[in-house]
Order: structure tokens, then C-alpha cells, then sequence
């Protein structure tokens, strides 16, 4: 199946795949793997459902930021634990 060749398509799936921090093709597949789960196949519904994508992102980005921090804080033993010798 070729792919939806819209300027418009591509730059929202670039600020998608900007958001996530994985590339273009990763976010155009997630994109299209919910298209087809919805049983979409017009490119303007998939542009609709790619902003709708990045705007549902955008607003739980705070909660992903903190869940990142979270996750990357040392916790108990593992503060004087080192890597190199």
C-alpha cells in the first residue's frame, strides 16, 4: 500500500513522531495502525485522527515528563552504585 503522499499528513505526523521521540515512519505506522483499527480510510480522516493523536499527547505531556523523571531517579542502594571502575 503506498503511502498518503499530503504535505499536510507528513508535517502533522512529524510533530507526532517530534512529540515521541521515535521517527517519522514509526509515528505515520501508529497513525495508520489506528486508522485501521477504526476502520478509517480517507486521508482526511487519517489527518484528523493524527492531530487528534498529537493534541492528546500534548496534553498529557506533563504526565509523561514526570513519569520519565520518576523512573530515572536513583532509589535507595542504587544511588552510590557505579558503572565504571
Amino acid at each position: 500500500m503506498a503511502g498518503i503522499s499530503d504535505r499536510a499528513y507528513t508535517a502533522i505526523c512529524a510533530r507526532l513522531a517530534s512529540a515521541l521521540g521515535v521517527s517519522l515512519a514509526s509515528a505515520r505506522r501508529r497513525v495508520d495502525i489506528r486508522a485501521a483499527q477504526a476502520g478509517i480510510r480517507e486521508p482526511e480522516a487519517k489527518r484528523d485522527l493524527a492531530e487528534e493523536l498529537l493534541a492528546e499527547l500534548q496534553s498529557s505531556a506533563s504526565d509523561h515528563h514526570n513519569l520519565l523523571t520518576a523512573q530515572l531517579e536513583a532509589v535507595g542502594n542504587d544511588e552510590n552504585f557505579m558503572l565504571d571502575d
